[in-house]
């Protein structure tokens, strides 16, 4: 199905930012009391790739390839990168040992305000902690003009044309690995915006795990959430649908689990989830495990 977008008046800018050293934060304890000490948060990361599962890594927060951040003390230049960055952007590292190399924007990690990048293994391996990636932003405020009750964000239109959206009654439909319940959703609930960041698939209830199926989420996926409205932030709506990927793994704390960035959200529910096992950025973009695939 061929949407009509605004795309061609979207402004497509350069951000910038560094591959981001790892951070530590000692013990975290898990919903059981075991505490743990794991790898966790930032880096490059040689072994997690996009399409790997999302759950039973040795880790806390493991984001896939490379994780790129701006200085803390940048609030503005911060908001612009998280905001301006689209899953499905073309990035490129423009000094060091792997100046050159191409990538694409893969998920958005709010609290931390991470933006990831896939890169082949050859130049994940080149790449140095510190090197700078520039990234060719383009998606913010699309919008799809036969569904105006549909909001879009943190999508690339190169990728919302590629993953095979229809429409059905009056409703677009989504191609997703699963569907999930909002009462699962924890950790980033309460924020005003969803152009930015992520919120949490809560893993600490062994009954839910089994029902869901939520072992089996991958990074990467597409996954739809029902009765979850992400207009304007992130809440409890019966009748709503939203729609996110899975951009970072399981975690060890409370309220945590691996993060989903919105890229499709209805309040009145004009969404339509339909099953698909290839839902998935890697297999539909040929990258993180998919990479040298064709689809």
């Amino acid at each position: 199905m061929k949407l009509r977008t605004n795309a061609d008046r979207l402004v497509k800018l350069a951000v910038a930012a560094k591959v981001a050293q790892p951070i530590l934060r000692g013990y975290q304890i898990s919903p059981t009391g075991a505490p743990k000490i794991w790898p966790v948060l930032g880096g490059i990361v040689y072994n997690v790739k996009c399409g790997d599962p999302a759950v039973g890594w040795v880790g806390d927060h493991i984001e896939p390839a490379a994780a790129l951040e701006l200085a803390r003390t940048d609030g503005d230049a911060i908001r612009a990168l998280n905001s301006c960055a689209q899953i499905g952007n073309a990035a490129r590292v423009t000094g060091g040992a792997a100046k050159g190399a191409r990538g694409v924007v893969t998920g958005k990690h709010g609290g931390i305000e991470h933006v990831h990048v896939d890169f082949a293994q050859a130049d994940l391996e080149k790449l140095a902690i510190g090197d700078q990636v520039q990234i060719e932003a383009w998606g913010l405020g699309l919008e799809l003009a036969d569904f105006p009750e549909v909001k879009v964000m943190n999508l690339d239109p190169g990728l919302l044309a590629r993953l095979g959206l229809g429409a059905s009654g009056g409703k677009l439909t989504v191609p997703v690995t699963m569907e999930v319940p909002a009462e699962i959703m924890g950790s980033g609930l309460g924020q005003n915006q969803c152009q930015s960041g992520d919120y949490d698939i809560q893993l600490s209830d062994p009954a839910s795990v089994k029902k869901w199926g939520l072992d089996r989420l991958r990074l990467g996926d597409f996954v739809a959430v029902i009765d979850a409205d992400h207009s304007y932030g992130r809440i409890f709506r019966k009748g709503a649908v939203s729609v996110g990927v899975v951009v970072h793994a399981d975690c060890v704390g409370a309220g945590h689990g691996p993060g989903l960035t919105t890229v499709f959200t209805s309040a009145k529910g004009r969404i339509q989830p339909r099953i698909s096992k290839r839902a998935n950025i890697a297999e539909i973009m040929g990258i993180g495990r998919a990479r040298g695939r064709t689809r």
